[in-house]
């Protein structure tokens, strides 16, 4: 009897044997995740990149948003994706160093950006200034706006972002697991600081079909060129040769409701203070055209991809820019 137990228990371990090492089961179905490849900051250094074109993502092109920025074509945010702004962006640049206009970084354009040999990333350590905020939520509603003292950053990201012209999402996957909120830390941030181009400029066109502001010196020459947010079905681009008025940094917003198609009350009116989170941004550059001009935005990631009431709506860092180059008088021409 003893040896027949002996065999049912050897015979009933090397069944439960078979069943805990069985293959797991993958239902019909079920796709397999797999983690995506984590983004190479080192990468954006390598001068040996292959061409991108639209629907690209990654440090190269992180690469040629910087070097653009720094020969002073914006795409607006650097976020490492090759979207329409890019395409626009680089087309434009085409155009201008006698390229073929494809819209995409082949290797002439890689060649033409390379030019520029300065390293494309560099590094910044965290002040105890940029923590001292103060940091606000920007309520949606203008009028809960302008209750508050100030328009400014929602935290030392958002206000780090800004100053290297990058998206937050970008700073992140450039600094894993970076303490924003630490003075002290050390950052890898794109190289984008550099003298603005040498002005004055003589003529500013703004083109609707390309969502674009172009600065041209007095003998035609392309000073700088901008991805902007133009007008909307509402309140189109008013098409015409208008002049600069003024500029206006660190603007207050004074809100006429009467003039938004969109207010829920026309009868409403306030004034905003001013901080980087203004409707208006950091700046105001009056044009002739009452009611109308060029100036930043509180949403840099929205440049390029959404309507405005009329105006014609650049980065903060690209408004200022602009502001840099203008003055009264300067002629700004607004087309198709």
């Amino acid at each position: 009897m003893r040896a027949r137990w002996v065999t049912i228990a050897l015979l009933s371990a090397l069944v439960v044997s078979a069943q805990t090492h069985k293959k797991p089961v993958r239902h019909r179905g079920t796709a397999s995740r797999i983690a995506p490849p984590a983004f190479d900051t080192g990468q954006i250094a390598n001068a040996q990149q292959p061409p991108i074109q639209l629907g690209a993502n990654g440090p190269g092109v992180v690469r040629a948003q910087i070097l653009l920025d720094r020969a002073h074509f914006s795409c607006g945010q650097i976020d490492g994706d090759f979207g329409g702004n890019l395409q626009k962006t680089v087309t434009a640049f085409q155009h201008e160093r006698h390229l073929q206009e494809s819209g995409a970084v082949d290797d002439a354009t890689w060649a033409a950006l390379n030019a520029d040999t300065a390293p494309p990333a560099t590094q910044y350590t965290i002040s105890a200034d940029d923590e001292k905020g103060p940091f606000v939520a920007r309520p949606g509603d203008l009028m809960k706006q302008a209750e508050l003292p100030a328009l400014g950053y929602a935290s030392p990201l958002d206000e780090l972002s800004e100053r290297f012209h990058s998206s937050p999402d970008l700073m992140k996957k450039m600094n894993p697991g970076a303490n924003f909120t630490s003075a002290g830390q050390v950052l890898t941030v794109p190289n984008v600081l550099v003298m603005p181009p040498q002005g004055p400029a003589a003529q500013v066109v703004v083109t609707k079909s390309e969502s674009s502001v172009r600065a041209y010196d007095a003998a035609g020459h392309l000073l700088a060129f901008y991805m902007a947010t133009i007008g909307s079905e509402h309140d189109p681009l008013p098409i015409g040769q208008w002049k600069i008025k003024g500029q206006k940094k660190d603007p207050k917003f004074h809100y006429n409701a009467s003039l938004f198609w969109d207010a829920k009350d026309t009868n409403d009116r306030a004034t905003i203070q001013p901080g980087p989170r203004n409707p208006v941004g950091l700046v105001w550059i009056d044009l002739s055209k009452p009611h109308y001009g060029i100036h930043g935005t509180p949403d840099p990631a929205l440049i390029g991809h959404a309507t405005s009431h009329g105006c014609i709506r650049l980065t903060n860092w690209d408004a200022l820019e602009l502001a840099s180059l203008v003055k009264p008088g300067t002629p700004a021409i607004l087309k198709e």
